[in-house]
């Protein structure tokens, strides 16, 4: 099952691909280091609640959307 924030970075990756755009794309929308994107997509960097919201906000989605896992 993971910790949170591996499922975190799970679920975001999983949203990301169903709205078919690169990591890239998504650190451009959401303001971010691609190496951030990337991290916590990878389970390996916890975000901040504000990192959480940009992507949230980034991949059209509430928060309690992004962490319905």
């Amino acid at each position: 099952m993971g910790t949170i924030t591996q499922r975190l970075g799970s679920r975001i990756k999983k949203l990301r691909e169903q709205r078919r755009i690169s990591q890239l794309e998504l650190s451009q929308k959401a303001n971010l280091d691609l190496t951030t994107i990337n991290e916590i997509e990878n389970g390996n960097r916890e975000p901040m609640l504000r990192t959480t919201w940009k992507i949230a906000n980034a991949l059209n989605v509430s928060l309690s959307q992004l962490f319905d896992f």
